[in-house]
């Protein structure tokens, strides 16, 4: 036994002195913006397929993952979360229901790693298998494909399948007839209709518009640029292209090429078109299906920019839209196809005060919408013969997912959720106003989770704002100081962190910690205000509301600088790798999972970040790039944070460089005995289309690091390796 340990412990320092010895190679370059001077030591290792770079990334991974095996519960999470899976028995995602009541749905059972596609008609109708991503070019370990979208024809009878393989953003397309469930022999490449797009069929059903990439290479800087919007028939070749919306098809729009078009929305005469960007709004055009289908360029501009308008729908004449065009929380409106008005249009429901209206279905009886009050507070509504009407849920919910046919249907249901309730389907029935449960997944009881409690309370900031927090932990806890704490934030975009039944999470309460998610200003939770308010020049907004929130934990006694954890995923990445370098002091620990931590280079390799982040060609926007840049604002000889830094190879959002430049540069300054750890996924990309059990294992690394370095006695090296 003694001899065992021995070699664990010379393991162990071979490992550490490998990494200390084992510094970045450096290759600074230097640029001047508006007379600052800007040096970058680790420019270098934006060329990722230069070999010292890869050799030290691989380096540093497997000396990351040396040293994660040694913590005695590093797969803790990873065992529950695929016992909880089994014990659920199977969970449904992306259900498309078509008007004739047919229900497509990926269904996967808690022993497969993958989803299959499966079909019934009706609610209650017998429950067939479509398609097994495994027979799929025959796929085996080294290519595994899963299945990341579906759309079905309106009829029901076609359904168009989107095989992604390992963590890629590009997908293959193949469409499937649904009665004999042949398999057309021609295959849709080098599209991503899970993000961008979708699939859009002609009412004929004979093809459908997609959205083309000509750059298949994920980590090229042009991967965004160029892309199309293709119409396919079926039998044709996908090779010949059919490109009917783009910034070389249709020179007279003057298109933006780094912007990705899509076909967004139709009705009987008409097609809308987008431009998307990581812009909050964009712009929008119009066009006869007669003319599009028949070759004709006569796109026209619906709404731009400016005009502030969001989830547009198109019915007969009549354009619906939610606008923030002089409101902070939306108003729903609607103008007239033919003279449209976007910034007096008629308004159906007014701003309200302190909700913020998301989604809305429209049905028979009426126009059905959900409002959210900090981000975790739901609501739902029926506009109907101008009036407003509140339906009480079944349950308090802190997120609401509508799902309606349509117009000329009554039928609608609600996804409810929450932090610690998991999500349940009904059915409403507005003639009883009763609702009717109809889940496809089933419904279990985790009693052990049965202690968990949620509370939502709101921090004053420095400057006096109110930021919501939200805290999940054991109702038993005790305010002590001595509480393992992991907050999690994002903060960019005008995205909200809605709550949701996160296992992951009530995982980290039942074994002694606290959860903390902190709605910084960045996010949409309390509508225009708050987006602004974390957006370019005001950034510091985001990662100072962070610090505030910690702050207030540790006042108030839930935790210690010492018990205190920071979490931040892609823009999370400029969150909390700014909270760590303008207070190292506060953390004991940070995650920074797939980071945006370089922004004044990222606004260059991702071009249409510029819209959330600034522009280097403007002095002002310049100041808040490096202001945010958490690469630039490390600092030799400062004590650091424990810190766990991640990539992925193929993610094409926030590519590998940012988190390995990070990562060096903070290696090399921080002079604290804390472990700073960096891990590149091989085979992953941005989180997306990856298996089960590689969400899993990652996530599982995850919280073992936070445990470990928080103190938690059940995940700490052997007393011997410390020393």
């Amino acid at each position: 036994m003694r001899q065992l340990i021995f070699i664990i412990i010379c393991v162990f320092y071979i490992s550490l002195n490998a990494q200390k010895n084992n510094p970045a190679p450096s290759v600074p370059a230097t640029n001047e913006y508006f007379g600052t001077r800007i040096v970058d030591e680790y420019r270098n290792l934006e060329n990722l397929e230069d070999p010292l770079t890869m050799k030290w990334m691989k380096t540093q991974t497997e000396y990351t993952i040396s040293i994660l095996n040694q913590i005695p519960k590093r797969s803790y999470y990873l065992e529950k979360r695929l016992e909880l899976d089994k014990k659920q028995g199977y969970s449904i995602s992306d259900l498309k229901i078509t008007n004739n009541d047919k229900y497509f749905y990926l269904k996967k059972k808690g022993d497969e790693k993958v989803a299959k596609l499966y079909y019934r008609e009706g609610f209650l109708g017998k429950e067939e298998l479509l398609y097994n991503p495994a027979d799929f070019k025959n796929s085996d370990a080294n290519h595994e494909f899963i299945i990341n979208y579906i759309s079905p024809n309106l009829a029901g009878d076609k359904v168009a399948i989107a095989m992604a393989e390992k963590g890629k953003e590009l997908a293959e397309v193949i469409i499937m007839n649904v009665k004999d469930k042949y398999i057309h022999p021609e295959i849709i490449t080098n599209t991503t209709p899970a993000g961008i797009g979708g699939i859009k069929w002609l009412d004929d059903s004979s093809g459908f518009f997609y959205t083309y990439f000509p750059v298949n290479d994920s980590k090229s800087p042009n991967f965004y640029k160029n892309t199309k919007v293709i119409l396919y028939k079926i039998g044709t070749s996908p090779k010949e292209l059919t490109d009917v919306f783009s910034a070389s098809n249709n020179h007279e729009l003057k298109l933006d090429e780094k912007k990705s078009p899509i076909i967004l929305d139709s009705n009987d005469k008409y097609y809308v078109g987008m431009l998307v960007d990581n812009n909050y709004y964009r712009q929008t055009f119009v066009i006869s299906k007669e003319d599009l289908l028949h070759g004709k360029k006569t796109w026209t501009p619906l709404y731009n920019k400016e005009d502030k308008v969001r989830s547009l729908q198109l019915f007969d004449n009549e354009l619906f839209f939610l606008s923030q065009y002089n409101s902070q929380n939306y108003t729903l409106c609607k103008t007239n196809l033919q003279k449209p008005n976007f910034r007096t249009p008629e308004i159906l429901i007014p701003e309200k005060k302190d909700e913020v209206i998301g989604q809305y279905r429209f049905t028979k009886d009426g126009i059905y919408y959900t409002t959210t009050k900090n981000g975790v507070e739901a609501k739902l509504y029926l506009y109907k013969d101008g009036k407003d009407i509140s339906i009480k849920l079944p349950y308090p919910s802190g997120t609401i997912n509508l799902q309606a046919k349509g117009k000329d249907f009554s039928d609608i249901w609600i996804n409810c959720s929450g932090w610690a309730n998991q999500e349940q389907r009904f059915r409403y029935d507005l003639k009883t106003n009763s609702f009717f449960t109809e889940n496809i997944a089933p419904i279990v009881e985790y009693p052990e989770f049965k202690d968990i409690e949620v509370k939502e309370i709101i921090v004053k900031a420095r400057d006096g704002e109110e930021i919501p927090l939200s805290l999940i932990y054991n109702k038993n806890i005790k305010r002590n100081s001595n509480n393992p704490v992991l907050i999690d934030s994002y903060g960019s975009f005008g995205a909200s962190y809605n709550p949701y039944f996160a296992r992951i999470y009530l995982l980290w309460v039942n074994q002694g910690g606290v959860m903390a998610i902190a709605h910084v200003r960045g996010g949409g939770e309390k509508g225009e205000r708050w987006r602004l308010g974390g957006y370019k020049e005001t950034k510091p907004n985001t990662w100072r509301d962070l610090i505030d929130c910690t702050e207030y934990l540790i006042k108030e006694k839930y935790t210690s600088k010492d018990k205190v954890g920071i979490w931040g995923a892609s823009a999370g990445g400029i969150t909390v790798g700014r909270a760590i370098t303008e207070r190292p002091d506060l953390f004991k620990a940070a995650i920074l999972e797939l980071p945006i931590t370089n922004t004044l280079r990222d606004v260059l390799s991702i071009a249409s970040n510029v819209d959330e982040y600034g522009t280097l060609k403007d002095p002002k926007e310049f100041k808040g790039l490096l202001e945010m840049d958490a690469y630039h604002h490390i600092k030799k000889g400062v004590q650091y944070p424990a810190t766990f830094i991640t990539g992925g190879i193929n993610d094409p959002r926030v590519l590998a460089w940012e988190p390995v430049k990070f990562a060096a540069k903070l290696m090399a300054d921080n002079v604290s005995k804390n472990p700073i750890f960096l891990q590149i996924d091989y085979e992953g990309g941005h989180g997306v289309n990856t298996t089960a059990l590689h969400a899993h294992s990652n996530l599982s690394d995850i919280f073992a690091f936070a445990f470990w370095q928080l103190g938690h006695p059940d995940y700490q090296l052997k007393e011997e390796i410390k020393k």
